[in-house]
């Protein structure tokens, strides 16, 4: 019996919780607010389930909200749905004390939503900064006008930043918001009573673009530009999983060359950002030559993407029920020629930085993520399979044609900075692997279907380069989106980042910064 079927016997022993069968292999339970804690507890500590996202849904001012907390089995690709409807004046109990991943979902959903949860301390300044935000505003509630910019003002206009340490002679450090360079706005406030780091605050969302707003009312195809576009370092990947759920909800069956062109697109992407991260991670160490050979891959990267798909990031490629046009035989022969060189470039380089013993001590034992905390913190991609965990929704949740390529998932358990080095070039290794065997067996035939637009709602993943991505799609019958909902993995990593700084030393931090490799943008969404 699989786990599924064993969750889904449990599951009808339950009082008062209804079970129904969605699509296949994805259960959802209905239950009462008192009987979320339990449930969700049991979901996470005895059946090992994975927490994937939360959302919330408006149908209309006088209905109910509808949450939906979503879980995965890794054992066998299973989908748990709990949904709850809360009316008005109604909480809901905060389940962040057992399954901590979700305890920035609910955050969000307070200030996004006016949707309190009992027992959460931390409700509050997070999405919206006070500063700037009134209380009771609520932006993706449907009383908000998205078009129109709000005429009242924050009621924390002196807003000041919170301080832990009283001891004498601490001090607040800030780093940021503004920064130099390329870098995305972001505030960090080092807390310290001498030269070791004691506490961390992370103060995000100074760039909330509010694209899950912005959705609601545009057609399926126009709302697939802004999952494209919020986050342009994994364009491809967000873009593969909002056309998959548009896919599921349409009951469309992708072409098989389709889904091979996708596969490697999305591994070209994966080598490319890692290449980027490796860059970051030689900069912040001050191997400017390091820095410059990674740099240099990087565009390589990039000016191939252009030969092969007319843009360097791959915008416009992926279209509802395929892609937009062809690879011809010359480009992926191109492709075939090209990656080897560039693959032995990044595994060079791999051997210069080994050899590195000032390089390898700024990076060993620094920023660590013990085991514990990173399942703790549900964290995904390089980051948690550097910390022990072994999750990848290409093996645990595969979609288009990972289910017929095997692939090795490298995992290391020191979870910090050199682990994280490690495993940034093991899988840009297994990634070129995957395009060249690919690329020896393409399908021939169409690369796009009609994809019909119909009434409904699908969850849709993939494995970006930084992590599990989860999109959920809810369309009207005349093919308006009503509800996208992008579970990014940088929402999930920064909520550990924190803790992997604390006890380290003031100058190591941007070093530390650098090895998480994490996307304001796809937070900051």
């Amino acid at each position: 019996m699989t786990a599924g079927a064993k969750i889904s016997d449990w599951l009808q022993q339950q009082t008062d919780v209804t079970v129904r069968e969605i699509y296949a292999g994805w259960l959802q339970l209905g239950c009462k607010a008192d009987q979320l804690v339990t449930l969700t507890t049991a979901l996470v500590n005895h059946w090992q389930a994975e927490f994937a996202t939360l959302l919330v849904e408006e149908t209309s001012a006088e209905a109910p909200l509808a949450v939906h907390y979503l879980f995965y089995l890794p054992e066998d690709g299973c989908l748990i749905e709990l949904k709850i409807l809360v009316r008005p004046g109604e909480e809901l109990p905060a389940i962040s004390d057992t399954v901590h991943a979700a305890d920035w979902h609910e955050r969000e959903a307070w200030d996004l939503y006016g949707l309190r949860f009992s027992g959460h301390p931390f409700l509050g300044d997070f999405v919206l900064h006070d500063d700037d935000w009134p209380e009771g505003l609520d932006p993706m509630r449907h009383r908000f006008d998205g078009r129109r910019r709000p005429d009242v003002h924050g009621s924390g206009a002196n807003w000041v930043p919170p301080k832990i340490i009283q001891e004498e002679g601490s001090i607040l450090f800030p780093i940021g918001p503004v920064w130099g360079d390329f870098n995305e706005s972001g505030l960090w406030l080092l807390e310290t009573p001498g030269e070791q780091i004691r506490y961390l605050h992370t103060r995000l969302f100074y760039k909330y673009r509010g694209v899950e707003k912005i959705a609601e009312g545009q057609t399926v195809d126009r709302a697939l530009l802004l999952a494209e576009r919020f986050a342009g370092a994994s364009a491809f990947a967000h873009a593969w999983a909002y056309c998959q759920a548009a896919e599921r909800i349409g009951d469309c069956t992708v072409p098989a060359r389709a889904q091979s062109l996708r596969l490697i697109i999305a591994e070209l992407e994966r080598i490319r950002h890692h290449a980027a991260n490796i860059a970051e991670i030689a900069g912040s160490t001050a191997l400017s030559v390091a820095k410059a050979m990674a740099q240099e891959i990087v565009e390589d990267l990039l000016r191939l993407s252009a030969r092969l798909c007319g843009h360097r990031y791959f915008f416009g490629l992926l279209t509802l029920g395929g892609l937009n046009f062809d690879l011809d035989p010359a480009q992926l022969t191109l492709l075939a020629e090209t990656l080897p060189t560039l693959n032995g470039r990044m595994r060079e380089l791999e051997r210069l930085l080994e050899n590195s013993s000032s390089f390898l001590d700024r990076i060993e034992e620094m920023g660590a993520l013990s085991p514990e905390l990173a399942h703790t913190y549900g964290v995904v991609g390089p980051i948690a399979r550097a910390s022990g965990r072994a999750i990848d929704l290409r093996r645990t949740l595969p979609y288009g044609n990972y289910q017929t390529l095997p692939m090795d998932i490298p995992v290391e358990h020191e979870g910090d900075g050199y682990a994280r080095l490690r495993v940034l070039f093991a899988e840009s290794q297994i990634s070129t692997a995957l395009i060249l065997q690919a690329l020896q067996d393409v399908p021939t035939g169409p690369v796009r279907i009609a994809c019909p637009l119909r009434e409904g709602h699908a969850l849709a993943w993939v494995e970006a380069p930084s992590g599990a991505t989860f999109h959920w799609l809810r369309c009207a019958a005349d093919g308006q989106v009503l509800r996208l909902r992008l579970g990014t993995p940088g929402f999930r990593n920064w909520h550990a980042f924190e803790r992997a700084v604390e006890g380290a030393a003031f100058q190591d931090f941007p070093i530390i910064l650098a090895t998480w490799g994490l996307s304001i943008a796809e937070n900051d969404r």
